[in-house]
């Protein structure tokens, strides 16, 4: 079974992921776009979900080259979510910030910097105690700027 929607072309899927997100928000909607982010993130959706767009929007070449970790698609997810925002995907992002996989929660982490998402504070501190540098320096860096704006 074929997808409904176009897969990158070369000259595409080697964008930027910022380029290949925002490119692909215009062809089916930003929020269809950040809906399938929240989906990916959650595990509600399967990465090679036909009803979905192909994971290379998200994942670029590394997409196209299964087998890879079972994450990296929770991954990308988070990281449309840097490019693409609606209030709704604050939930699949708290939940991201649990996630068993530290580059799941380092991102995660950014997108509450990025969107200063007040509600993830409770959850950032906690990952001030992350045995992953990376995941504390994201934390701290949400926090920092949680502190800056206003809610």
């Amino acid at each position: 079974m074929q997808s409904e929607f176009e897969e990158p072309s070369n000259s595409e899927i080697v964008l930027a992921p910022r380029a290949r997100i925002l490119l692909l928000a215009g062809r089916i909607g930003e929020p269809s776009v950040v809906s399938w982010c929240e989906e990916l993130l959650k595990g509600a959706v399967a990465h090679n979900d036909r009803r979905r767009p192909s994971i290379t929007w998200l994942g670029g070449r590394h997409g196209a080259a299964p087998p890879y970790q079972d994450y990296w698609p929770r991954v990308w997810a988070a990281r449309g979510l840097l490019y693409v925002w609606r209030p709704s995907a604050e939930s699949a992002v708290l939940a991201g910030l649990r996630d068993p996989a530290w580059r799941v929660r380092e991102m995660c982490a950014k997108i509450a910097r990025r969107h200063a998402l007040h509600r993830a504070e409770p959850l950032l501190t906690h990952l001030l105690d992350d045995r992953v540098p990376r995941v504390r320096a994201a934390a701290e860096a949400a926090l920092t700027e949680s502190a800056r704006s206003p809610e």
